[in-house]
């Protein structure tokens, strides 16, 4: 048996992580695809036989606006903890005609019931509040990419979470990556990573890894996963929030600053610049993508930025 993850985007102009697990927990493969052929390819020789295939992204939506009951479940027990779900209903163009996770599900030839004991199944998990759960943290790693997140917070973030990944080697529930030449690879590129995008490209199959042992927490740990909302109007499953377990008290973090940096202040003003032109930057990929999500084509986009099609495919895509 397999257990594999996709840490899948909501459209095809953003990598999706994927990753593979043994059935003794040991990893097979970690790596990303972009289109829905490639992940495919990439998993199909996994999911012949017996497989449960943990998918980041939502399988069912029925709802026309709003949030599904899955999401808002979800959010009383962990939005505190910074893990709650994004929204998704049928009026966001890219789930109007049918959710991608489901159209790859459904190509995979798998059964999505949460419930179901077929042999070749997938599920809708979510990392954020699982890394709660299991690691019993009180509050989400930083290690998204957002506005006013420094590089340093990302990395040393994103280096923690492998590291707890790396120790489930020795939990009840096991998961065996350290030796994985692909796993060596990828902690190697957030080790030496100097910019935010080197991160990124790192950042998806490192969470397929997740959503690949929350595949296998469920088949050997039934009884300690929770299952908010259900098949009708969709669902998400994560490992069950551990009793007792409190939000930590919100805090800013202190980053080390360089004494000789700062000293001179000509030099403090292209720092703030150049942390001001990063959030620029930030806000308009974001953009981008979010156009492209809705049907927008790179051609607009050049227009707009003043770019020739293909460049800002090259930039942005």
């Amino acid at each position: 048996m397999f257990f594999l993850g996709l840490d899948l985007a909501w459209g095809d102009n953003r990598p999706t992580g994927i990753a593979v697990l043994a059935a003794d927990g040991g990893l097979k493969f970690v790596g990303a695809a972009l289109h829905d052929v490639e992940i495919i390819d990439a998993v199909s020789p996994y999911v012949e036989g017996e497989c449960l295939v943990a998918i980041d992204a939502p399988l069912i939506v029925a709802n026309a606006t709003g949030q599904r009951p899955a999401e808002r479940a979800l959010n009383v027990r962990f939005s505190s903890f910074d893990a709650g779900a994004h929204s998704a209903n049928t009026g966001i163009p890219v789930f109007s005609s049918g959710p991608r996770g489901a159209r790859i599900a459904n190509a995979l030839g798998l059964n999505m019931h949460p419930s179901s004991t077929a042999t070749r199944r997938a599920i809708e998990v979510y990392p954020h509040p699982a890394t709660v759960a299991l690691f019993r943290l009180g509050r989400t790693l930083k290690y998204k990419h957002k506005p006013k997140r420094s590089f340093a917070l990302l990395q040393s973030e994103l280096l923690r979470l492998i590291r707890l990944i790396e120790d489930l080697a020795d939990a009840d529930v096991s998961m065996r990556v350290a030796e994985n030449p692909d796993w060596v690879r990828l902690r190697r590129m957030v080790e030496i990573a100097t910019t935010k995008a080197e991160l990124r490209r790192a950042e998806d199959p490192v969470d397929a890894v997740l959503c690949a042992y929350v595949a296998r927490y469920t088949a050997e740990r039934p009884h300690d996963i929770t299952i908010y909302g259900d098949f009708e109007t969709g669902y998400i499953i994560t490992p069950t929030l551990p009793p007792g377990l409190r939000p930590s008290p919100r805090q800013f973090i202190d980053e080390p600053i360089d004494g000789a940096r700062v000293a001179d202040p000509h030099l403090e003003g292209v720092r703030r610049a150049a942390a001001s032109l990063e959030v620029a930057q930030e806000a308009l990929q974001e953009a981008v993508a979010q156009f492209r999500l809705r049907g927008g084509s790179w051609a607009v986009i050049g227009d707009v930025l003043g770019l020739p099609e293909d460049e800002a495919k090259r930039r942005f895509g």
